[in-house]
């Protein structure tokens, strides 16, 4: 098993909260999905794997409807996508990506986060090396099927790793690849569970304990309590 592998299996923290905040999460998602690639899913790759994402998590079909309806409406604020980095105690880097309307207001509060644990917000590129982009895929696998011969046919669609999780079926791969391999998992009739990205450390953890621990735990709930954040990734390790 590789790094994917061991990083999601010692990640005990839900990436999202309650099931109110993961239909937001969503919600905006799509609907950056659709102002980049079009309403329509047969021709947007990004936003047919989100549905599917959507339906996993059990959003009312009313919800995604409402979010691709809203990326369509000009009178709509855009969302942004940026970026954060920075340090919190301890030395444990963060990278926290956003969805917002307003960048002011978001910049002041993570900024907030930082500073109110004893952090700080750093520049552009200061702790995003430390983390590799990678796409991700979930599939429903009601057999389990010959890993080493999917794997040796997912390699040329740019998967690096693959793995079981109960009956279902993980494949990570390089953040370039995701159209690719979605095609792939369609074209072979598998059934389609998540499609999406994660950022894996690729520097060595800190492993905290007691007080120092709990403290980086409060402070990753207190990013993912704003809601104008979509994922935290950390150095630590759980």
């Amino acid at each position: 098993m590789g790094r994917a592998f061991e990083f999601r299996k010692e990640r005990k923290m839900k990436r999202w909260g309650n099931m109110s905040r993961v239909f937001t999460r969503l919600g905006k998602e799509i609907t950056m999905a659709v102002k980049g690639g079009g309403p329509d899913p047969d021709n947007n790759s990004r936003l047919r794997a989100l549905i599917s994402t959507a339906r996993s998590e059990n959003m009312p079909k009313d919800n995604i409807e409402r979010a691709i309806k809203r990326a369509v409406e000009k009178d709509h604020s855009d969302f942004k996508e940026i970026v954060y980095e920075g340090y919190g105690p301890h030395g444990v880097a963060f990278l926290i990506e956003t969805a917002t309307d307003n960048s002011t207001r978001t910049v002041a509060n993570i900024r907030s986060y930082f500073n109110k644990f004893g952090g700080s917000l750093g520049t552009s590129g200061s702790v995003e090396f430390m983390f590799d982009h990678k796409c991700v895929f979930k599939v429903k696998c009601a057999v389990a099927p010959d890993l080493e011969e999917l794997e040796l046919e997912l390699i040329d669609f740019g998967a690096e790793e693959l793995f079981m999780e109960e009956d279902e079926l993980i494949i990570y791969g390089n953040f370039e690849s995701f159209g690719t391999i979605q095609k792939f998992i369609e074209e072979k009739g598998m059934e389609l569970m998540t499609g999406g990205f994660e950022r894996l450390p690729n520097t060595e953890l800190k492993s905290l304990e007691g007080d120092a621990k709990a403290e980086i735990e409060k402070m990753i709930e207190r990013f993912e309590s704003d809601d104008d954040v979509q994922n935290v990734y950390h150095t630590m390790s759980h």
